[in-house]
């Protein structure tokens, strides 16, 4: 009997505060630094973009939703086209907290992208956060 080796390969996670995606090309040069990663699936905060879609990005296809209309915050993930068929859900909660649900060999895999506030804003600021955040 001769078994065949499958070569499994692992998934690999990574998130990324990029900062702001608003401005033309910035999109191409950070799906070039996640290339470089090797990773399949990074969360990314702080896209700034008001609107939720999802584009290519060279080998990515780029998932993002929920900034708002001053072009703040904003989030997704940047999910490799290996895996891309595995993505059965994306969804933004709220503006700092979104989700992908990954089709597992034998279940589901959630990845979830919080985008906490900083420890510079005022204490009311990240009481509100976290609040908000237990709702969830």
């Amino acid at each position: 009997m001769v078994r065949s080796k499958q070569r499994k390969r692992e998934t690999r996670f990574g998130t990324w505060n990029v900062r702001s995606l608003y401005r033309a090309g910035l999109l191409v040069a950070a799906a070039r630094e996640v290339v470089g990663c090797r990773l399949d699936l990074v969360a990314v905060q702080e896209v700034r973009w008001d609107r939720e879609s999802s584009v290519r990005a060279g080998d990515y296809k780029f998932f993002y939703g929920r900034g708002n209309y001053n072009h703040q915050l904003g989030k997704g993930p940047f999910v490799h086209q290996r895996i891309t068929s595995a993505v059965t859900k994306v969804a933004y909660v709220i503006d700092r907290v979104s989700y992908v649900v990954l089709r597992g060999r034998w279940c589901s895999i959630i990845v979830l992208n919080v985008h906490a506030t900083s420890e510079k804003k005022s204490d009311d600021s990240k009481y509100s956060f976290y609040e908000e955040l237990e709702q969830f």
